[in-house]
């Protein structure tokens, strides 16, 4: 089970009138109480504009944040633009028992479908039913339910097929902090997964779109 992301906690205090007309600045320890309090990933724009600031001051304090809460129960998690705290990996078995569940585990099939999106990300359906060898429509559903994978854009050429990378919740679900800290990949199963299984359309070049933000919630 991966890490949990931690929950909206009360303010300490009823906020006093017209403290929302705060001068623009952001410390290390507002970024902390803002992702702390907030029921979502943020976006670093986002959280710019809150604060007043401009986006390389968000930056600094991001990654400020991020070595100050390593190796501790609590992590910074960051995907792309978008930042979250959340429970550390090592801590999972503790805070399982505590909400009562493991969650759902993950098949062989669905396993390998993962990595080969982890790893290959964007990545079309048929070029990793080809990478797999079999018909990997059913699997992708279910990781797309899980809001483990995502549909990032599409393949410029005939049929303009969807691209699939991972999603945010990912990163949470394996204790990452961001996608380069995905575990280098044996010898075999990374001349697999990098073998030329390319479109032709994809060759030809690929437009990105923002990733959907609401997928459809897992099945319990």
């Amino acid at each position: 089970m991966g890490p949990h992301r931690v929950p909206a906690a009360r303010v300490s205090e009823t906020p006093r009138a017209g403290s929302a007309e705060r001068p623009p600045g952001l410390s290390l320890s507002e970024l902390e109480a803002l992702l702390f309090v907030a029921e979502r990933p943020l976006p670093r724009t986002e959280i710019a504009r809150l604060a007043g600031v401009e986006a390389t001051v968000v930056d600094r304090l991001v990654d400020e944040l991020a070595a100050a809460s390593s190796g501790r129960g609590i992590r910074l998690v960051v995907a792309g633009d978008r930042v979250e705290l959340a429970t550390a990996p090592e801590a999972a078995p503790l805070v399982a028992r505590y909400v009562g569940h493991e969650g759902p585990r993950l098949s062989p099939a669905a396993l390998e479908t993962l990595a080969i999106v982890a790893y290959r990300q964007p990545v079309t359906r048929s070029v990793i039913e080809r990478i797999r060898g079999v018909d990997s429509d059913y699997v992708l559903r279910g990781l797309l339910h899980r809001r483990l994978v995502v549909e990032i854009g599409r393949a410029a050429g005939p049929g303009r097929p969807y691209l699939y990378g991972t999603a945010f919740e990912f990163l949470e679900r394996f204790g990452l902090s961001g996608l380069d800290e995905l575990p280098v990949l044996e010898p075999d199963a990374a001349a697999a997964i990098a073998a030329d299984a390319t479109e032709p359309s994809e060759a030809a070049g690929q437009e990105r779109v923002e990733a959907e933000q609401g997928p459809v919630e897992a099945e319990s």
